[in-house]
């Protein structure tokens, strides 16, 4: 195991809290932690500042709990996406590998997760509900269900289906040119590209 000695508390303070962050290891945030203590004092500030100012002063957006700088993001407050086209996804994240394809042109609904019981995810713990209320006004014609074909994921897909199945809309899901227990983040903008265009009708595992 990687041990640190540093003759520091203010330094060490710093690497303590990148590597809290995922993926960055003692190393790797003792590393960042000496490349900014290099860098001019100026630079550092506006770091920390945009980071801090990120924090506080980020929306999501009203509509489709997207990320936003103000209540409406980007995608709901366009005139040229179709609206009634909405994609389900589990994250921030997914939204921007599928903008990344340039293939889809409708807009969003994050859930904020998926339904996992091992980790203590249920149903009333994701953004369904807003959903079903999105649908029930009348606008969508399509939801299209792009969650990581995980079994979690097509667990929260059957959900969704069955909430959705009394509505007059159309349930689509990303096809399988993602492999079964892949994740959207971590396939290639090709494939997944692909995957959105070939979208066909959800068909329950269990039917």
């Amino acid at each position: 195991m990687f041990r640190q000695n540093l003759s520091s508390t203010l330094l060490q303070n710093v690497v303590d809290e990148l590597s809290s962050l995922p993926g960055v290891g003692k190393k790797s945030a003792l590393r960042f932690a000496l490349y900014l203590l290099k860098q001019p004092r100026e630079n550092v500030e506006r770091f920390g500042n945009a980071v801090v100012k990120m924090r506080n002063e980020i929306h999501y957006c009203k509509i489709c709990n997207m990320v936003s700088d103000s209540d409406l993001c980007t995608v709901c407050s366009s005139g040229l996406r179709d609206h009634s086209l909405v994609c389900v996804v589990e994250s921030v994240r997914d939204v921007l590998s599928i903008e990344n394809t340039g293939q889809y042109n409708g807009v969003y609904h994050v859930l904020g997760g998926i339904i996992s019981p091992m980790d203590g995810v249920g149903p009333g713990d994701l953004s369904i509900e807003h959903l079903i209320s999105r649908v029930s006004q009348g606008e969508v014609k399509e939801i299209f269900m792009a969650l990581s074909t995980t079994m979690e994921g097509e667990t929260t897909a059957f959900f969704l289906y069955k909430k959705l199945s009394p509505f007059k809309v159309n349930i689509s899901t990303i096809a399988r040119g993602v492999g079964f227990g892949d994740d959207l983040e971590y396939t290639d903008e090709v494939t997944l590209g692909r995957s959105i265009k070939n979208r066909q009708p959800f068909v329950p595992l269990n039917t």
